[in-house]
């Protein structure tokens, strides 16, 4: 981060204090970041972390080099898009979800359908920034900001992202830097900053809506990486087929896998079904402001499995498609931006499950 001489002010996002409900946690191992610095703190580290993505597909992350303080800077920072650039001023700034089939730039409410018998659509507002931050230009108020912006993200790679990829590498028994040569900074890629904000919605969307905010999915890249916040809401579908909150730990990151690694790992890891639903009583006509990093190899990467790995090559690989039909990262994240909350979806033989067909692959889409 620039030092403090440099930075320049910013209006304070104070959140809520945490829940005192006493919710249905779901029971997520923690993972102490600073042991994965060394070779030595990996492999010791490599059995829990294998255990996490199998079981939840969700651990946190602790010690992971930024203080409290430089936290709460990048919640201040993220709440800069939905309060100080007006709506007018944002239409310059959207998204291509149709053509360029990226998030970069800005999301507005009212785009992703969450019911699809009624039609109902979300109240999120979002915000992303490519690692790449000069891709495009920023609103006003947020362009003083853009180099704090890209000094988290180069965390966020380098503290989190890509020592979580050398341990899943060791857990498949391949060169620590197999993942991360596929992750690299810079690239031509869609690997991103996201501020995403959820607002509270009406009575008769509640109930349309069952209380989902934004239905089970799974994520598009590989690692997905949320900054811990107070207001409860994620979900995570356990083992046992519950729903289970995500407690919040303070100054944590909440780390999942998402589609890409399933690919590449052949099925061993299977990408993390989760959720956000209103939040308890106690939190109720809270805003939701939330703070991510979604990691996704570069766009040329063909998301084929990793065939030399010892491990697969002993349980199996169980792949989503043939090999000659795999996508590159940047085929299926298009597909998948195009049709995310837009398409129609149908019924899936599964209790509440629905089901897309993406580059002849099934997506499923949870309630």
């Amino acid at each position: 981060m620039p030092s403090v001489a440099t930075i320049p002010e910013c209006a304070r996002y104070v959140p809520p204090p945490p829940t005192t409900e006493n919710l249905e946690w779901a029971e997520i191992p923690v993972v102490d970041l600073a042991k994965a610095r060394t070779s030595e703190g990996r492999q010791e580290l490599v059995p829990l972390v294998r255990d996490a993505f199998q079981t939840y597909g969700f651990c946190y992350g602790i010690n992971h080099g930024y203080t409290s303080a430089q936290k709460d800077r990048i919640f201040d920072i993220a709440d800069v898009p939905f309060t100080k650039v007006t709506q007018e001023e944002m239409k310059d700034y959207l998204a291509d979800l149709a053509n360029a089939a990226n998030y970069q730039g800005y999301k507005s409410r009212r785009v992703w359908k969450v019911d699809s018998e009624s039609g109902t659509k979300d109240q999120v507002e979002l915000y992303s920034v490519n690692i790449d931050v000069t891709r495009r230009q920023h609103p006003a108020a947020l362009r003083r900001y853009i180099p704090e912006v890209d000094a988290f993200a180069q965390h966020n790679h380098f503290n989190i992202l890509h020592p979580i990829l050398r341990i899943l590498a060791l857990t498949l028994e391949v060169p620590e830097e197999t993942l991360v040569e596929k992750h690299t900074f810079r690239a031509d890629g869609q690997t991103a900053v996201s501020f995403m904000k959820y607002f509270p919605r009406s009575d008769e969307e509640e109930q349309i809506t069952k209380n989902v905010w934004l239905k089970g999915h799974t994520d598009i890249g590989s690692i997905s990486i949320l900054w811990s916040q107070p207001v409860s809401g994620l979900q995570v579908l356990s083992p046992d087929g519950k729903w289970k909150f995500v407690c919040h730990i303070d100054n944590a990151v909440i780390i999942n896998t998402g589609d890409t690694i399933d690919f590449l790992s052949g099925g061993f890891y299977k990408p993390t079904i989760h959720r956000v639903i209103q939040p308890p009583v106690d939190q109720r006509g809270s805003d939701r402001l939330c703070v991510m990093y979604f990691g996704m190899p570069q766009d040329d990467v063909l998301l084929l499995p990793l065939k030399e790995s010892p491990v697969l090559q002993k349980v199996g690989i169980q792949r989503r498609v043939e090999d000659a039909d795999a996508p590159t990262m940047n085929g299926w994240r298009t597909a998948r931006v195009r049709t995310y909350g837009l398409s129609d979806l149908k019924k899936s033989k599964e209790a509440g499950v629905e089901e897309e067909y993406v580059k002849g692959i099934v997506v499923k889409h949870y309630n």
